[in-house]
């Protein structure tokens, strides 16, 4: 190994692997109050006064962070994260760190991967994740759609993460727990082929044409374009999911059913609810674990060389 470069190494299938789950876990870190502010958003409209008049509680991404800090305080911000830094460790590690490999096993081991092949990488690894890590999505939902301070009024659901697991399991079986499974798992088809599709063609292009070299600027570039192209592509998809996976238990007959009430009673633009909170999260999202995760992949590539260079 004397004498190689560390941008020669290749990263091995096990760098990549914790090392997407170790970046999604600090992007989720920073960008959680953003996340959590989208599913409210999304799941406004549900709900209506007595009336029949619907309920509008949160205007905007930035309104909705100010309205729950006010009401519910600034930790409500981050109801749901250990089950949010669960959902990534074990999520985006497959979903992210076996892209690479299952490109290179729909190429036959090839370095020439065409748009087909990267496409259908992205698909297999974005159901292959959801099948893994769903119930951690449906408790991280549950949580940040629970309103902070409601147990007072006696709507509390769950106490805490594994008492989330729990109940969901007693009250509605362990089918609770894969709930909006498909959709899910469309949704992530959909959102994993965008995000590293996009990253992946953006970054091949900016190094192919000499725009940048590969450092933080490029995977800055390439990161803000997927997070944009993803919201725009998976949004409606996504809001089905968030209003399926908090829903009570017989209010929708299915995933379709879901999306046919909300077409029915709010419109085509309920598909687009909080999509502002959506795009800021996912391109910041993108933007940090993309660029957390190129640079554990330096790091450990440049320590393991000096490991084996001789002394």
């Amino acid at each position: 190994m004397a004498g190689v470069k560390p941008t020669d190494l290749a990263p091995t299938a096990a760098v990549k692997f914790f090392g997407a789950g170790t970046a999604a876990c600090f992007a989720d870190l920073i960008t959680f109050p953003l996340d959590t502010a989208k599913v409210r958003l999304q799941i406004q409209g549900e709900s209506k006064s007595s009336e029949g008049k619907m309920v509008v509680k949160y205007r905007g991404v930035f309104g909705t962070i100010n309205t729950m800090v006010k009401t519910e305080g600034p930790r409500s911000l981050y109801n749901g994260l250990v089950a949010g830094l669960q959902r990534q460790m074990s999520f985006a590690s497959v979903r992210i760190g076996l892209y690479d490999s299952m490109k290179q096993f729909y190429t036959r081991g090839t370095d020439n991967a065409g748009i087909g092949s990267r496409l259908m990488a992205g698909c297999t690894t974005g159901a292959m994740a959801v099948a893994f890590a769903q119930p951690t999505d449906v408790v991280k939902v549950r949580f940040q759609a629970q309103v902070r301070g409601a147990e007072a009024e006696g709507v509390k659901r769950y106490s805490g993460t594994m008492d989330a697991y729990r109940t969901i399991a007693r009250t509605e079986g362990i089918r609770g727990l894969w709930k909006g499974c498909g959709p899910n798992i469309t949704r992530n088809a959909i959102v994993n082929c965008s995000e590293l599709v996009t990253y992946d063609i953006i970054k091949e292009l900016i190094l192919q044409y000499n725009i940048m070299t590969d450092n933080l600027p490029c995977h800055f570039t390439a990161a803000f374009s997927a997070g944009f192209i993803t919201t725009i592509v998976a949004s409606p998809v996504d809001v089905v999911k968030t209003r399926f996976m908090n829903s009570t238990a017989g209010k929708y007959n299915g995933a379709i059913n879901c999306a046919v009430m909300m077409m029915r009673n709010e419109g085509p633009k309920a598909f687009y609810k909080g999509f502002m909170p959506s795009f800021l999260r996912l391109a910041s999202w993108n933007i940090v674990m993309f660029v957390t995760y190129e640079q554990i992949k330096k790091h450990v590539m440049r320590a393991q060389q000096s490991w084996e260079s001789p002394i």
